[in-house]
């Protein structure tokens, strides 16, 4: 590996050097079948048509501006993406754990607006994630997250556990600020949360004079099977982040808010490179494609596959499978990060989410011949 590189990643001794589809290619030719998609990023796949063109074309054009003016396709695509999502801001960044200290810094001065300094708690879920910044690694319910070396962290976050009934009665007071969920724990172990339980725990957040937050950075942009995951739980959050999938693979976030989250001014939080042309215009592409009729249909039996063809195995090791859309989670008896190294010396990428879950997020255009192929292979690493 190149020593030159901080290896803060535990990154494997592979080096990729092309992709189409569902496929990538190393330097030495040997092909693997993807199942990450750069941990739910290239939601188009490897080289699609229509995303090179779009960047090809861009790059021709301009790549960054500064947010000191606006560009043609950042006005074409905020009011797409504002038509499409019903909200009614959107602050654009470069990642997930950008998108999330906007949504924070939101819901910190909404509750300073609306309550005073008393108002500061944001109430998060215990096994959720929400960035690698030290205030979002506060808002991350995972102990293993605050080691004591990055000490000390931002106060006013608390948790509790998800689809706990009792845990929400208590939970909000007129200190909270904001509920924030993933409305699939992805980094968590890809677990569910109940809509019932969902949609309870923000009625009981806004009774109490707070506003809902959805961390839709690794849910977000059809990986489910809806746009957004909290279509599907039914609940109507204030605001919404969103990074991975958004743009394709080239680096992009957005915190989208609406109603009485719209509290940002001039100055409040800014970025660079936020909403630079290149990236607005491959997110424009994307959002076009997931636009089609067929897409989220599609999305959704691809993911029905997987799943139905891993319980069909009746593998003892294969404890629980569960998910939805294309982002699923196979709970099993072995070390994860052991089937992980497995599956790549045999050409298939996959991710974990704790030491006994696997997680898949293949590219949302994956082939049925591609799942066909990987799961061929991740089957071969568990026996």
């Amino acid at each position: 590996m190149n020593g030159n590189i901080a290896n803060n990643f535990g990154s494997f001794d592979v080096v990729f050097s092309s992709g189409n589809g569902s496929t990538l290619k190393d330097v030495n030719g040997k092909e693997y079948i993807d199942f990450v998609s750069g941990i739910g990023v290239n939601c188009l796949g490897h080289n699609h048509p229509a995303l090179v063109k779009t960047l090809q074309d861009q790059v021709s054009k301009q790549i960054h501006i500064s947010n000191y003016y606006n560009s043609d396709i950042g006005l074409e695509y905020s009011k797409k993406l504002l038509a499409i999502t019903k909200m009614d801001k959107v602050y654009f960044g470069n990642s997930g754990a950008e998108a999330n200290e906007a949504a924070i810094k939101l819901a910190r001065k909404y509750g300073f607006l609306n309550g005073g300094e008393k108002r500061k708690t944001i109430v998060a879920l215990e096994k959720s994630f929400h960035g690698r910044t030290l205030a979002t690694l506060c808002a991350t319910g995972q102990e293993k997250f605050h080691p004591e070396c990055f000490a000390p962290y931002p106060a006013g976050f608390k948790y509790i556990k998800a689809n706990d009934y009792e845990a929400i009665k208590t939970a909000f007071d007129d200190t909270t600020c904001a509920f924030m969920l993933e409305c699939v724990q992805g980094e968590g172990g890809v677990n569910l949360i109940d809509s019932e339980w969902a949609k309870t725990a923000c009625d009981l957040a806004r009774k109490a004079g707070a506003i809902v937050i959805a961390d839709e950075v690794q849910t977000g942009f059809a990986r489910t099977g809806t746009l957004f995951a909290s279509e599907g739980l039914g609940i109507e959050p204030e605001i919404i982040t969103c990074a991975k999938g958004i743009a394709g693979g080239v680096p992009m976030g957005a915190c989208l808010y609406r109603g009485k989250a719209d509290v940002f001014v001039s100055g409040d939080h800014q970025s660079t490179f936020g909403g630079n042309p290149l990236a607005v215009s491959a997110a424009n592409t994307v959002l076009s494609e997931l636009s089609k009729p067929e897409f989220l249909a599609r999305v959704i039996t691809a993911g029905e596959k997987i799943r139905k063809t891993i319980s069909g195995w009746n593998l003892p090791c294969v404890k629980n499978v569960r998910g939805k859309g294309l982002m699923i989670g196979i709970d099993i008896e072995q070390t994860s990060g052991e089937i992980q190294k497995k599956c790549l010396e045999n050409g298939l990428c996959v991710s974990t989410a704790g030491a006994n879950t696997m997680r898949f997020l293949p590219p949302l255009v994956i082939t049925d011949k591609e799942i066909e192929k990987g799961l061929e292979i991740f089957k071969s690493c568990l026996m």
